[in-house]
């Protein structure tokens, strides 16, 4: 009778039967087709242990997610494993507007300003490999050098004034918005840029591009959305970084290349180029009159193509306003559907072995049914994913809640003392980064010989390595290639075996040693059997600040947005972390620039790197392990 009630209810819960059933004070295992009831007891202890087991590995894995590895070996995790990889390429589309406002004009600014200036358009032709130009000297070059050194700082400034504001903007109004908006006003501002002919204007427009630019911290909030499962955060994270390091190696390639294109590109728009259609003496007409428009146009096509893949395909990821009807995302599936349904109905027939007998008709029959049932199939598929995109079902209490504490929490609690910590690790990194990244390229151009290196000592000297402008390009595209190669292949091994904030800790490391031995390449021997030795040096300098800013990158990434109290909030927690990265970047390339000049003057080279970058890496250090410490004892606890 026992096992006639047992077979009912069985029967009456045969959808819910797998390896075990559940019932109270009872359990059923199936092994080999058998059932076996165990006593009421012996139940009891299995749940208990399993529910043990489970509660310790939440337990290592909350732990080791702020700590280092987990203490159970998750399985690796390449590129092609990530989810939702359309949208993430077009978010990398999306990042490729900061490096292109920024950093195409560096190769032709002293030609630029000196245009702007004098009111006439000179060529970088008449550069004598220095960098420096014949009619460029003393009062005027150091003008040139000031004005420069404004144009570059409005970008980051701009950027300052406005990330706060466009993270709260998304906060509120969604992830989408802002991004659009912003590609919209960059790509516009970097068409007018490149037409531009007086100081006034050029500062005008790229202060609007630095303004249309402040939502980076919006494409760190989005990749997080996107991309929930902490498993894959490490590669995600990596990829907006390896966009920009990407685009800045491209973008400094084609700015110097497209700069004067008739004079450059000679044989292509010069007086005898293919496309001087009017045989004109100058070469291209437009061209000789804008020697400085085809890049601008360049970046501003560049970014005209991420912004239409944006409208039509990019998802919003704001909590509460993921499924709120979106008619440049219906434009999208629309287009998606037509050439999916195109391409398969032009496959008339699959791959099939051809038999001349009624079997073979029936496999082609069969065939074509089931081509038709590929096309149906996909129809019903785009239709599904229509239907979702037009229903605007009322968000749910928590993502309703959600929304409603972005736009209502007052700032204090969303920047707690955990937040506020990541943020100044955030924000310190790039004010040591940026001025050696302005720093390094003087200091290379300086010449090796001075009157005053007679009497040298260990702190006492001065002069750079004299190399000429075409060498250090050379050395800088080629160790920033490497550095796109360490984010892929060194990165996520480091981040493994050490965690987020170990990685953090290493470069912190390695950066000091970098800036206090890269002055003494200076004492190095220009020529002679030893002349190896400097390139050797300047191998390490380079390549050892690259791969601790690879392994930093990331990780303060990383580590912001944990840092922050809610999801709801993260727009505004990278919006203030973005808008004092581009304080750091203007701050840091001026101060260091003005450090550099005094140590020259007094003879001792080696000032801005031992007494300013050290200091700032030691303040990083004392902050990342005085401050983040605690909360790692804590975990560990």
């Amino acid at each position: 009778m026992a096992l006639t009630q047992v077979e009912m209810m069985l029967a009456a819960r045969s959808s819910q039967v797998q390896n075990g059933i559940r019932f109270p004070h009872m359990m059923f295992d199936q092994q080999d087709d058998e059932l076996q009831v165990l006593d009421a007891n012996e139940a009891s202890s299995r749940n208990s242990n399993m529910q043990h087991r489970q509660s310790r590995e939440r337990s290592q894995q909350r732990v080791a997610g702020d700590n280092g590895p987990p203490r159970r070996r998750q399985p690796d995790v390449g590129w092609l494993d990530l989810p939702n990889k359309d949208q993430l390429f077009i978010l990398a589309m999306c990042r490729l507007s900061e490096p292109l406002s920024s950093v195409c004009l560096l190769p032709y600014i002293f030609y630029l300003v000196r245009s702007a200036l004098a009111r006439e358009p000179p060529s970088p032709g008449t550069d004598n490999g220095t960098g420096s130009s014949t009619d460029s000297s003393g009062d005027h070059a150091a003008k040139i050098s000031a004005y420069s050194g404004l144009l570059v700082a409005s970008f980051p400034l701009a950027q300052f004034a406005v990330s706060l504001p466009w993270g709260r903007l998304s906060d509120a109004h969604g992830r989408k918005l802002s991004i659009v908006t912003g590609l919209l006003i960059s790509g516009v501002a970097n068409a007018a840029f490149g037409f531009s002919r007086s100081f006034g204007a050029l500062i005008f427009w790229r202060t609007l591009s630095g303004l249309a630019n402040g939502n980076v911290g919006i494409m760190r909030t989005m990749t997080a959305e996107i991309v929930k499962e902490p498993r894959f955060l490490t590669r995600a994270f990596l990829l907006l970084p390896l966009v920009f390091n990407s685009g800045m190696v491209a973008s400094l390639v084609l700015g110097g290349m497209l700069a004067d294109p008739v004079v450059n590109l000679a044989w292509l728009f010069g007086p005898d180029g293919l496309l001087n259609l009017s045989h004109d003496s100058r070469g291209v007409q437009w061209l000789a009159e804008q020697p400085y428009a085809l890049p601008a146009l360049m970046n501003a096509s560049l970014l005209a193509f991420a912004l239409i893949l944006a409208i039509l395909w990019l998802r919003e990821t704001l909590p509460g306003k993921e499924d709120a009807r979106d008619v440049g995302l219906l434009t999208g599936l629309a287009i998606s559907r037509c050439i999916r349904r195109n391409i398969l109905r032009r496959q008339d027939q699959p791959y099939m072995s051809l038999n001349m007998d009624e079997d073979g008709l029936l496999d082609s029959r069969q065939g074509r049914h089931q081509t038709q049932s590929l096309v149906e199939l996909e129809e019903m598929k785009e239709a599904r994913d229509t239907v979702a995109v037009l229903e605007i079902p009322s968000p749910t209490r928590s993502a309703a809640v959600a929304v409603a504490e972005a736009e209502k929490q007052p700032l204090r609690s969303v920047f707690n003392w955990r937040t506020m910590a990541a943020l100044v690790s955030f924000g310190l990194l790039p004010l040591h980064n940026s001025a050696f990244m302005h720093i390094l390229p003087v200091y290379l151009s300086t010449p090796h010989n001075d009157a005053r290196n007679d009497h040298v000592n260990l702190i006492s000297f001065t002069g750079g390595l004299g190399l000429q402008s075409s060498t250090i390009g050379i050395w800088l595209s080629l160790f920033g290639i490497c550095g796109i190669l360490a984010q892929l292949w060194i990165y996520p091994i480091m981040q493994a075996r050490l965690g987020t904030l170990g990685v953090f800790k290493v470069s912190l490391f390695i950066f000091p040693l970098v800036y206090l031995l890269a002055p003494y390449l200076s004492l190095l021997p220009e020529t002679g059997h030893l002349s190896a030795v400097r390139w050797i040096g300047l191998g390490f300098v380079i390549g050892g600040q690259i791969l601790a800013r690879t392994m930093a990158i990331p990780s303060t990434v990383i580590l912001l947005t944990e840092s922050a109290p809610s999801r709801a909030v993260l727009g505004t927690v990278h919006g203030a972390g973005n808008m004092l990265a581009s304080l750091a970047r203007a701050v840091g390339p001026a101060a260091g620039g003005t450090i550099y000049a005094a140590g020259i003057t007094e003879g001792v080279v080696g000032t801005v790197w031992w007494f300013y970058l050290v200091v700032v890496c030691i303040a990083a250090g004392a902050w990342c392990f005085g401050v983040q410490g605690p909360k790692e004892k804590e975990l560990n606890e």
